[in-house]
């Protein structure tokens, strides 16, 4: 048994094993109907990290009753992103027209409780070799799609042979151009970053790592070697962060993170509003806290730190991004603008008479909403 595979046998998985909760056995009672219809899973590497309750990675990964609380609010659903409308297929969504997501497992090394799809994971017989075939089979079948997304669960939670047979029967497809892995696993589970592994990822690129880091405390030095082991066989990676209550909400907190990232060649790219999930409602934020945190790291660190800020608009739409309001007017002589200082300043439009315009100062301008919601 390999070290990952050892730490991921002594997983918490029942609320005995939790840490830092408080010992009343009504309490305990309770958080077991919490359990019964969210699982639990901490592997122990990652329950060696929380030093006590609260702390950002306790808060990620340990249940609270306030999971049970949402069940009443109406506007918290189990889908919230209608997944399970864009599937032609089972477990392999198609929403956007040049690719797809292909869930090649539902197993994860900690069940992060703020998780979009909580409906799924942990449970048996979701995703099997038949949804994996019909998936596979779709991509084949449907020349349009040259990107795939591999998700989950967590796909590098599939065994080393049956990764390799996925990626290559994958890679096989004529028209798929693009293969991208969507895992947390090098930050919750670095010991699964082995030799042997990265010697079969490096045989299918372009081959990209979408992972997924939400606090400075994760990058530790086994997960920093982990994530150099994958960028030195060639892979890009970029990270995905969610914006979540008593984690990341303050921009100190998130500057450190993108920081830090980037010093391990690591690309931030996205960090998401929280998506509208049944039982993860007390660690959303309002989403004006995730455009000041972007206001903050704009101008105050480099631009290869500052991610785009997005809600994957419920009910499928897909992402939008979201920018602080930068643009204080829009015409078509001038855009007025303000910096990361306050400062104001006018960029002049190219000449109205060059393009047979009138002289005249037009009244023509973009709402700032307009501006804001640029296309994913």
């Amino acid at each position: 048994m390999e070290l990952w595979q050892k730490q991921l046998s002594q997983s918490a998985v029942k609320v005995k094993d939790l840490p830092f909760i408080p010992e009343s056995d009504e309490y305990r009672e309770k958080l077991e109907q919490v359990r019964e219809n969210y699982p639990i899973r901490i592997n122990s590497y990652f329950l060696d990290q929380i030093k006590s309750s609260n702390d950002p990675l306790w808060r990620q990964v340990v249940p609270t009753l306030e999971e049970l609380d949402d069940f009443i609010q109406e506007d918290l659903i189990s889908d919230p992103l209608n997944e399970e409308g864009d599937m032609p297929v089972p477990e392999l969504v198609h929403r956007y027209p040049d690719r797809v997501l292909l869930m090649i497992n539902n197993q994860c090394p900690v069940v992060c409780r703020f998780c979009t799809r909580k409906r799924k994971i942990g449970f048996p017989g979701i995703v099997t070799r038949e949804t994996l075939r019909q998936g596979i089979e779709y991509i084949r079948n449907h020349s349009e799609i040259r990107d795939v997304i591999m998700s989950g669960g967590d796909p590098l939670l599939v065994p080393d042979k049956e990764l390799d047979r996925i990626l290559g029967e994958l890679r096989s497809i004529p028209h798929l151009e693009i293969l991208r892995i969507g895992t947390r696993v090098p930050g919750t589970l670095p010991a699964r970053i082995t030799e042997k592994l990265c010697s079969i990822l490096k045989k299918y690129h372009p081959l990209y790592f979408n992972m997924h880091f939400n606090h400075p405390l994760e990058l530790t030095p086994e997960v920093e070697k982990a994530c150099a082991m994958l960028a030195d066989i060639g892979i890009p990676l970029g990270s995905q962060t969610v914006l979540l209550k008593g984690v990341n909400d303050d921009s100190a907190t998130m500057k450190e993170l993108m920081q830090k990232l980037l010093k391990n060649r690591i690309k931030p790219y996205y960090i998401y509003q929280a998506d509208m999930t049944e039982g993860t409602d007390h660690l959303r934020t309002s989403v004006q806290k995730g455009l000041d945190i972007i206001k903050d790291l704009m101008g105050h660190t480099s631009g290869m730190a500052v991610p785009y800020f997005v809600i994957d608009a419920p009910g499928g739409g897909g992402k939008v991004r979201l920018l602080p309001n930068s643009v204080i007017e829009h015409t078509n002589e001038e855009v007025v603008i303000t910096n990361y200082q306050g400062k104001i300043f006018r960029y002049i439009q190219q000449s109205n008479q060059k393009n047979g315009s009138s002289n005249g100062r037009s009244e023509n301008k973009v709402s700032l909403q307009d501006i804001c919601q640029l296309p994913a």
